[in-house]
């Protein structure tokens, strides 16, 4: 089988407690399937395309649980690498409600994932034609120093093999340091086609002013990695984008009531990736943006991590904007 795309990063559960309840408070808690990468995959799959997600799991109900959940969004999960005695990461989640911030408790040090090793990965999944784009995210590879270097080899076969690779930066305080991770992570965003990161961590990456005005973070990221377009989510003031030739697009967000923010970034990566890929060899920038904004909008209204949302209910939602991406030059 040949795929569109190849996503590589771990999954974990997610235990939220009910009716905005502290953890303290919790006598039952929720259970979510959530990562970065498969919310990713999932929401490509959703729209079309055929996406692979590589990972590492225990063979254990937990694992099966993961790979089920996502399989049952017709990804493909049978390149996963299947281990014995080991873990599985967890988080728990506490919803917020103004003023409190809601807040993540990570249980993921040493897990199944944390230890993948580059050998682990399938040298015949990684082959001219056998996909078109490798997409992974800085938290598969801030995980651990194997997963640095995994990732680092998946990227490198991934180009080997003629493909386009797009990178979210995605920083998590959490596991690690903005300098340390903008440094590790620049291995790929040197080289990687579609770079997305958030407008927060562009400035505290760069050290710059809270203030700093979007074309200006744009204009240094386009100098520090000239062959990426990049792509960098304001929240709710919208996201801006810049090609390798310098062409500037802008984009606001839909009004959404927001039921579930997490994966919002995610979704946001799927609706981009699926109108640029669906372009053929000249990219519409002006309809990624509003294919990544519209998903956003519609998975803020779903509860999880996973983006719940159909191709018509974008298309839908497109056609009835008022509002389109604007082209700066």
């Amino acid at each position: 089988m040949n795929y569109d795309v190849v996503i590589l990063g771990e999954t974990m559960l997610r235990l939220t407690p009910p009716n905005h309840l502290r953890l303290e408070q919790a006598r039952s808690l929720q259970v979510e399937v959530g990562g970065s990468e498969s919310n990713t995959a999932i929401g490509l799959s959703r729209l079309g395309l055929n996406v692979c997600w590589l990972s590492r799991l225990p063979i254990h109900p937990l694992g099966r649980l993961i790979a089920r959940e996502i399989t049952a969004h017709g990804v493909d999960t049978s390149w996963v690498r299947w281990v014995r005695d080991e873990r599985l990461g967890i988080y728990f989640f506490e919803e917020g409600s103004v003023p409190r911030p809601g807040q993540a408790y990570y249980d993921r040090a040493n897990s199944a994932m944390s230890n993948m090793q580059p050998r682990e990965l399938p040298p015949s999944l990684f082959q001219s034609g056998k996909a078109r784009l490798f997409h992974t995210t800085g938290i598969t590879v801030g995980l651990s120093e194997t997963t640095e270097a995994t990732t680092n080899h998946a990227v490198e076969m991934a180009r080997k093999s003629h493909w386009k690779i797009s990178f979210d930066f995605n920083f998590r305080a959490k596991l690690w340091g903005i300098d340390e991770a903008f440094q590790k992570c620049s291995r790929i965003m040197n080289i990687a086609d579609v770079l997305f990161i958030t407008d927060r961590d562009a400035k505290k990456s760069l050290n710059l002013a809270n203030d700093c005005e979007p074309e200006e973070i744009l204009d240094i990221l386009s100098k520090k990695f000239p062959q990426a377009l990049v792509v960098i989510t304001r929240g709710g003031a919208g996201v801006v984008a810049r090609t390798p030739e310098g062409d500037c697009f802008s984009q606001p967000v839909f009004p959404a009531e927001e039921i579930g923010r997490l994966g919002r970034g995610d979704a946001f990566s799927a609706g981009f990736l699926y109108s640029w890929l669906s372009q053929n060899s000249t990219h519409d920038l002006s309809d990624c943006l509003a294919w990544g904004a519209a998903m956003a909008a519609l998975k803020s209204t779903v509860p999880g991590d996973i983006p719940w949302v159909d191709k018509d209910m974008v298309e839908n939602l497109l056609d009835q904007k008022e509002t389109s991406a604007s082209l700066q030059r």
